[in-house]
């Protein structure tokens, strides 16, 4: 059973080099990658069955006993996040066909579309710093081929301040493992967790927690780190957008509540106290990058770093409900943000234009589209019953018990200006007279809506079936504030 763990990397691993040879026959590519989707989201929905009958799936390669070869950790909240994950992917593979990629389906857009989820996938089941490493690299050689797909000027520049900020990034990143190594002598996670707690995380650990913390800040894109990722998220296709959007800030946000609840939890008042402020500050900052555009794309592109706030916030009180809330608006936003740039994407598609100030009047000609819209503005903002509001109570439940008004106060402002930010589209550009779509000729909206539905309907799910999906998230929340729990099962004592 514990092959299982490594399904995640080695399905999508071996698509996107099946795909390489049928690059050029792009029907075939299309309807491999589809089915490839598909089997890896039955994988591992099976997966997460198994977890949550079972327990953690550890998987030893080459039969090294932990902490001494490469372990891969399938626990409760990892699998949720792959199953999520494969659930995006396979809603942006049936989507994809119709969205206008034929230029860029022919130039390697779907062995890197599976190289994109095999680097996300191992990031989130990774049992140690190093590979953690590893597998953002992969994720990001993948995201700097998509990126770039298309080769207009504006992704020209946008993916060269992309690769640098990333490359910066990710050379600390490096840096420090190799100075946490030097302290521990492991890069072994579950290892680094029993022997910082020993030591009870001595100032060198601390100041290594931070320099961590700067890496993985850098790449979720939280304040004051998030100017390269608005326009970087805007130029490439939806589809990528979607994934980007959806998966990439979420692995650096993951980072921080897997090494912050696993490694470095014995310095709070100083490591998450500042991860409070910084959620704050996200929050404060990402709405206003948000109001102050007119173009739909990048009001979406913003709305990415108010969410990743949301979900820092609940790390820093580190309490049940705080840790609950993070991982019930995770869950929830992977879902909500692909489904808002393929929204946005079939709006720019059907307008000509993604400014709001030249549309208007859409929704007689395309309603379905905008009351999607209008839907998952409810959905992102926190509406009850969605599943925006569950999160956000949690969140919010757990700021105000340790005694954070300032900050519940930002939340919920925050909130009714993320609705009124979405909301504008919806009023700006659908709303009004037939007449101010001019001459525009009517195209067709076949294969873009379905698969927007589609993943709408599992946010929705989340929000009205919070009874039975609630108890789940609650028990992973329990297992992350006890170290313990992990580093006995990794290292089997």
């Amino acid at each position: 059973m514990s092959n299982l763990a490594v399904l995640p990397i080695i399905l999508p691993l071996v698509s996107a080099i099946t795909l390489i040879f049928f690059n050029s026959k792009v029907n075939i590519s299309r309807k491999l990658t589809q089915i490839f989707s598909v089997i890896s989201l039955l994988v591992s929905c099976y997966i997460v069955w198994m977890v949550f009958t079972d327990g953690t799936i550890i998987l030893e390669t080459g039969a090294w006993v932990a902490p001494y070869g490469i372990i891969l950790v399938m626990d409760s909240l990892a699998s949720l996040l792959i199953v999520t994950t494969n659930l995006v992917a396979t809603v942006c593979a049936f989507y994809a066909p119709h969205a206008g990629l034929e230029k860029k389906e022919s130039y390697y857009f779907y062995p890197f579309f599976f190289f994109l989820i095999t680097g996300v996938s191992g990031a989130f089941i990774t049992g140690d710093l190093f590979n953690l490493f590893v597998f953002f690299e992969v994720l990001l050689m993948a995201s700097y081929g998509l990126i770039v797909l298309g080769g207009g000027k504006v992704q020209l520049r946008e993916s060269l301040k992309y690769l640098l900020i990333n490359l910066f990034s990710s050379m600390l990143f490096v840096t420090a493992i190799a100075f946490l190594y030097a302290v521990v002598g492991t890069v072994n996670m579950a290892q680094i967790g029993e022997r910082v707690q020993e030591v009870e995380q001595q100032g060198i650990l601390t100041t290594i927690g931070i320099l961590l913390f700067f890496v993985f800040a850098t790449k979720a894109a939280l304040f004051p780190l998030y100017y390269w990722l608005p326009k970087s998220y805007i130029v490439p296709n939806p589809v990528i957008s979607a994934l980007f959007g959806a998966l990439l800030t979420k692995v650096g946000i993951y980072s921080i509540l897997r090494v912050f609840s696993l490694i470095f939890v014995y310095k709070l008042e100083l490591t998450h106290e500042l991860f409070i402020w910084v959620a704050g500050l996200s929050m404060v900052f990402g709405i206003i990058g948000a109001l102050s555009t007119n173009n739909i794309k990048l009001i979406i592109a913003y709305n990415i770093i108010p969410a990743i706030g949301f979900i820092l916030l609940g790390i820093g009180t580190f309490t049940i409900d705080g840790i609950s809330g993070s991982i019930y608006y995770l869950i929830h936003d992977m879902i909500i943000k692909s489904v808002l740039f393929l929204l946005v994407g079939a709006i720019v598609y059907v307008a000509g234009t993604s400014d709001l100030r030249k549309m208007g009047g859409l929704i007689h000609y395309y309603p379905v589209l905008g009351w999607l819209l209008f839907i998952s503005a409810f959905v992102l903002a926190g509406i009850p019953p969605f599943s925006g509001f569950i999160g956000k109570l949690l969140l919010l439940k757990g700021a105000f018990a340790s005694g954070h008004i300032a900050i519940v106060i930002i939340g919920l402002l925050t909130s009714l200006l993320i609705l009124y930010s979405i909301m504008k589209i919806f009023i700006y550009g659908f709303w009004g007279d037939k007449q101010m779509l001019g001459n525009l000729e009517k195209k067709s909206t076949k294969g873009l809506i379905a698969p927007v539905a589609f993943l709408l309907t599992f946010s929705v799910l989340l929000g009205v079936g919070a009874e039975f999906v609630y108890p789940h998230i609650d028990s992973i929340a329990a297992y992350i504030l006890d170290p313990q729990i992990y580093i006995d099962s990794v290292l089997k004592e």
